[in-house]
């Protein structure tokens, strides 16, 4: 199983050209914004025994079968991320060994060949992935907490408990909803019926996302009309009109009315951390994604967001959704791109097929007439590659986008191709083991080792899958197309090579076949 880095579950807790998960764009997009620091010291940290439970193929299930809540950390020996988060999840684990009821915490290596299926069944992507499992495992719930011990006790205190919090007073609802987040309170005569049953239901579908709470009095709540006796779900947010309410208690339509409300009009990608869980909701929405990337301290600024916002109220019920970004925060999202600061202001839409229309040095009047001809047709998509190297001697050779059909798809030969970023870590432990794979084949004229920056160049969407990096595809000779899993020895990647590579009767039999 050859997992990627995951970024986003390190930094946020919570998955191009290509098929490359929208979601892990805004990972990488937000990779170059600071961490909060942990505020446990290296001294607190110690613990003297282990609270955290390990689990493998023989424990596994019997274990999950025997608590209502139970939280695994699927992790990898070599994971930086998941060594990071080591002694904070030990650390919570003692805490919440405390709480009553108690909050047990387990790991389990994935990466372990016996564990592997464990892995598969619980669509481990990448390392650390963390899993909520309730009733005995017939719920799972993917966990999108914080990853230092407070914030993993906190989150988990709150998971543990009921779907829903009761309000009782007007103190109470201020600090349920807050400032800077998206809280749900649905208000009620009674509570009981189909209703608030339906209520109930969705909070415990949505809790990992959303605060849940019920009142039987609007008058506690901070906004909205205060007589209304319910049922009514009103939702509370930091942005737009701040609050909305809704009466359909069909569980279907309260989900939609829940999704489509809690994203603002036009997303704002900055320094703040509040704005981090609606860029998140960004770029997981279905829709094409508008991105215009401006300096938000430069004169004219305010014109380019008032004007871009025109163009969000005019197309937003046609299938896109809208983001601005400050370019002192979108150097992850700049590097993805391959966009210059000197193209700013910018505007691109990514569609999830990978498709991607541009306009750089945009003009704020000229918005609403580049969106009128991007929705027409008009734009031509913007395709992205790196100049084709003038030399390419180096034993792991460099494919860029336009070189990608010439060395990999018509050269005949049996190519291992990595798709790579040039700040994963993962990727750069992997270098040297490929460049050891590629000196082994440079007597060998019918393979070929290869890397693509798939930051810089575009991927055919139709072929290949990049979820994270390093993602490794090999093509056979004769145009079979493979993605390599296993672990990250020369050895093993030999291996493969071997085994899926043809040899050269098969080749000359597929060009006979072509």
């Amino acid at each position: 199983m050859f997992l990627k880095s995951r970024n986003f579950q390190s930094f946020f807790g919570g998955t191009m050209a290509g098929r490359v998960s929208i979601c892990f764009l805004f990972v990488f997009a937000l990779s170059l914004l600071a961490l909060r620091p942990s505020q446990i010291s290296a001294e607190e940290s110690e613990v003297k025994e282990e609270f955290v439970l390990t689990l493998d193929h023989s424990n596994f299930h019997d274990t999950i079968s025997k608590h209502n809540f139970i939280v695994v950390e699927f992790y990898a020996p070599w994971c930086g991320h998941c060594k990071k988060l080591a002694p904070e999840y030990e650390k919570a684990a003692s805490i919440l060994s405390s709480h009553d009821p108690p909050v047990v915490l387990a790991k389990i290596d994935a990466n372990d060949e016996k564990n592997r299926d464990l892995a598969s069944e619980y669509d481990v992507r990448g390392y650390p992935t963390i899993k909520i499992l309730r009733n005995g495992g017939k719920n799972v719930q993917e966990y999108k907490g914080p990853r230092e011990a407070e914030g993993i006790v906190d989150y988990l205190k709150k998971q543990s408990g009921p779907a829903s919090t009761e309000i009782k007073s007007a103190d109470e609802a201020t600090a349920f909803i807050g400032e800077n987040k998206v809280a749900i309170v649905g208000v009620f005569t009674k509570f009981s019926g189909e209703e608030y049953d339906n209520f109930t239901a969705l909070a415990e579908k949505l809790r990992a996302d959303y605060d849940f709470g019920h009142a039987l009095n609007a008058k506690h709540l901070p906004r909205g009309e205060s007589s209304v006796t319910g049922p009514v779900v009103r939702l509370f947010k930091p942005f737009d009109e701040l609050f909305v309410d809704f009466q359909d208690f069909h569980v279907e339509a309260l989900e939609k009315f829940v999704e489509e409300s809690s994203i603002p009009l036009v997303t704002v990608f900055n320094n703040d951390p509040n704005n981090h869980p609606f860029v998140a909701k960004f770029f997981n929405s279905p829709n094409a994604k508008a991105m215009l990337f401006i300096n938000f301290t430069a004169e004219g600024s305010e014109s380019f967001k008032s004007k871009y916002r025109e163009a969000a109220e005019q197309y937003r019920q046609q299938g896109v959704s809208f983001l601005v970004g400050d370019v002192e925060s979108s150097q992850g999202a700049f590097q993805y791109f391959g966009l210059k600061e000197d193209q700013v202001p910018v505007i691109m839409v990514q569609h999830n097929d990978g498709k991607k229309f541009f306009k750089p040095n945009l003009e704020a009047d000229h918005i609403l007439t580049w969106f009128k001809a991007y929705k027409d047709g008009n734009i031509a998509p913007y395709v992205k590659s790196e100049p084709i190297p003038e030399t390419n001697n180096e034993p792991v050779k460099v494919v860029v986008g336009d070189s990608l059909q010439d060395i990999v798809f018509n050269s005949g030969k049996n190519v291992l191709l990595e798709f790579y970023a040039p700040w994963c870590g993962h990727c750069k432990q992997l270098a040297p083991i490929l460049e050891e794979v590629a000196v082994s084949y440079q007597s060998d004229a019918d393979v070929i080792i290869a890397k693509l920056d798939a930051t810089a160049n575009d991927i055919p969407s139709d072929t290949f899958e990049v979820e994270g990096y390093p993602t490794v595809y090999f093509r056979s000779a004769s145009g079979k197309i493979s993605q390599y899993d296993g672990n990250r020895t020369k050895e093993d990647i030999i291996e493969f090579i071997e085994k899926n590579r043809d040899k050269p009767a098969q080749q000359e039999q597929g060009k006979d076949e072509l």
